[in-house]
């Protein structure tokens, strides 16, 4: 009996995506089948390349076909990535995918601890990733990415003047903090910080990427207003600590995007601070600031729960050092890296099952 392409479309028809609910060939990711003496190959094109399903979708994959190959066949899958999108022909930022705004209810709950390495994690990947540090008053990003004392270039393209962002672990990275002196305080009234950031995200030259992070300041502000009346965004990742004055917050944080005027996805809740675990014993957890707060706010508004991250002296001493957790080997790389592909996965799921995000119109 000779196999056909058809046959082996029939056969992967029966292997579904677990988020997405539905078989790997409905969903077009099946390309490149070859039959060739008897050995199949073709390739499977996931959504992300931080994917942390893609071992068990080939295994999947390679069992489907060898129940109508044999099982002494010789069967090549190649694993690939193309990362969704709902943001075809923006006027803003045409080349990028994915648009995540990472907020907080209030400050030092380490939301852009998180957003560094969570941009780093999806990098390492694979991904094409930028970093927009938002917070215009207290920017923190060139110091977390070792390069607090570089300027970013400017380039003539069309006419127009962009500015090139500086480029760090594989990270686009554009903020204040590059244009401003170190030392000095940027002591701005809103609409000036709201226009800096329209400037980052119309006057930069982003190019293609998977995804662009915006690290939003503490609270709810003109910043954030202006964000989702620019440009639509995908979705929001909402980071606190356990305690009950964070989760307080957060919770804010939380409402504001989903006010029906604003809409914008949750995309889901990071428990920053989750436990302390000392050098010494790695395996112990001591819940210092309560144990389980984020998780418990993820149920109570049905939103996704990422993950929780560990309060360890490492992850400090990598902020201060310019040289993110994730890029170092351990239990906190495990845990950036792991929730990297959980945003990842919602990402994906949120662009299969979700309308467009709209931009916020202006209303007198």
């Amino acid at each position: 009996m000779s196999i056909t392409k058809d046959d082996i479309l029939r056969a992967l028809s029966t292997v579904q995506d677990p988020d997405l609910k539905q078989d790997l060939v409905t969903l077009n990711m099946i390309r490149d089948i070859s039959i060739k003496d008897g050995n199949i190959a073709f390739t499977v094109v996931l959504t992300t390349p931080a994917c942390p399903l893609k071992e068990m979708i080939r295994k999947d994959c390679d069992n489907a076909v060898r129940n109508v190959t044999g099982k002494d066949s010789v069967v090549t899958i190649n694993i690939t990535s193309s990362v969704t999108t709902l943001r075809d022909n923006a006027p803003l930022l045409p080349g990028v995918k994915n648009i995540i705004a990472i907020a907080s209810g209030k400050g030092g709950v380490g939301k852009s601890t998180v957003t560094s390495n969570l941009a780093v994690a999806l990098a390492k990947s694979g991904a094409k990733v930028g970093l927009i540090d938002a917070d215009i008053s207290g920017p923190s990003i060139p110091v977390m990415f070792n390069c607090e004392k570089e300027q970013p270039e400017v380039k003539v393209v069309n006419g127009k003047n962009l500015i090139v962002p500086i480029e760090q672990y594989g990270v686009k990275l554009m903020s204040i903090g590059f244009l401003a002196p170190p030392d000095s305080a940027v002591v701005w009234r809103g609409p000036m910080a709201s226009s800096a950031l329209k400037q980052f995200i119309s006057e930069a030259l982003w190019g293609d990427l998977d995804y662009l992070f915006i690290d939003l300041p503490p609270g709810t502000s003109d910043i954030h207003l202006t964000l989702v009346q620019t440009i639509p965004v995908t979705g929001a990742v909402i980071v606190t600590t356990p305690q009950k004055v964070a989760l307080a917050d957060a919770t804010k944080g939380l409402a504001m995007f989903k006010q029906p005027q604003i809409n914008v996805p949750i995309l889901g809740i990071v428990e920053n601070m989750a436990y302390f675990t000392p050098a010494e014993l790695p395996d112990s957890k001591y819940y210092i600031f309560g144990k389980d707060g984020g998780k418990n706010l993820a149920e109570k508004f049905s939103v996704p729960f990422l993950g929780q991250i560990p309060l360890v002296q490492s992850i400090r001493e990598s902020g201060d050092s310019g040289l993110p957790a994730v890029l170092k080997d351990g239990v906190t790389a495990k845990a950036f890296i792991d929730l990297g592909e959980a945003l990842a996965r919602q990402i994906a799921i949120r662009n299969a099952t979700f309308d467009h995000t709209k931009k916020v119109e202006m209303t007198a």
